[in-house]
């Protein structure tokens, strides 16, 4: 069996979203495994690297991983407690992390010869920011870059990323990816008081060669290239929630890459309408190639 061209590292969870009072819902998700969910249903043969729970929570992670078509030999499952975003109130935002079932993840344990085949990893959210994953992330992520391959990179922040994550993983990072996302919250967060023109400079002076998507939500997003800037607006469409909408745009924005689309305004439409199709649904929704098309035909008329 071959081995996939898309590796995303990070972690799996569940989140637990009060919608009223003493009403919860789990939902799967984190970051990197809603990247590596939308880069296979996009159509690249594409795996999630990280450490799940055995139990129900896990179970569940699994099954959505094999109805998106993952290759399942780089889930690693573990006899410890689940990952899991306790979320009391999404007005305004608010939610804290419970569990380790994330930080077993050991690279040792891959199939042999991923390498070989593999030709971007991806990078991103609180496993940079959980030790001791995070140190052995890094050190992956060096690894691979130092082998030939793409590096993707999103920080995607949260409130656990701390001064050691602002000053040393985020720069470390940075300078090995040859593509980054932010949001204008990252911005905000990783350089205070900067504008964003301003944040771009310091991520371009640690990185002069790296493709720069900066999202804006709703505001659309602008890619810096070394050279040039490319502005792309949100696709407007009939949103359910904007949850892992960023994710949903990040998986595009790769799949775009690894399918060969050249053209950067043909790559950022594309990513836009992966953005805005997860909108369109409630939770994270990865979406599919032949949503996608249909959206760029209607868009094309």
């Amino acid at each position: 069996m071959a081995l996939p061209r898309a590796i995303v590292f990070g972690e799996a969870l569940t989140d637990l979203v009060q919608s009223s009072p003493g009403e919860w819902q789990g939902y799967p998700g984190g970051a990197p495994w809603n990247v590596a969910r939308t880069l296979s249903r996009l159509g690249i043969s594409s795996a999630f690297a990280g450490s799940i729970s055995t139990d129900s929570l896990g179970d569940e992670i699994v099954r959505q991983s094999e109805l998106a078509g993952l290759d399942m030999r780089f889930i690693q499952r573990v006899n410890r407690d689940p990952l899991v975003a306790i979320v009391p109130s999404s007005h305004p935002p608010r939610y804290f992390f419970a569990g380790e079932a994330d930080l077993s993840f050991d690279p040792a344990l891959m199939p042999q010869g991923w390498e070989d085949q593999v030709e971007v990893c991806h990078f991103s959210c609180i496993s940079l920011a959980r030790q001791p994953l995070g140190d052995r992330l890094v050190k992956l992520a060096q690894h691979t870059k130092a082998a030939g391959k793409r590096i993707s990179y999103d920080p995607n922040w949260r409130n656990l990323m701390d001064s050691h994550y602002r000053e040393q993983t985020f720069p470390t990072m940075t300078v090995l990816a040859d593509m980054i996302k932010l949001s204008d919250e990252d911005i905000r967060q990783i350089y205070p008081g900067l504008t964003e023109n301003q944040a771009i400079d310091e991520i371009r002076a640690l990185n002069p060669l790296a493709h720069i998507l900066f999202t804006r939500g709703e505001h659309g997003m602008i890619l810096h290239t070394p050279d040039s800037q490319h502005e792309q607006p949100a696709i407007p469409v009939d949103v359910a929630d904007t949850v892992g909408a960023g994710d949903a745009c990040m998986g595009g924005w790769l799949a775009a890459d690894v399918l060969g689309i050249t053209d950067l305004m043909d790559r950022l439409r594309f990513s836009a309408a992966c953005a805005s199709i997860s909108c369109r649904h409630a939770g994270a929704h990865a979406p599919a190639l032949a949503e996608v098309k249909d959206l760029l035909d209607v868009l094309a008329y």
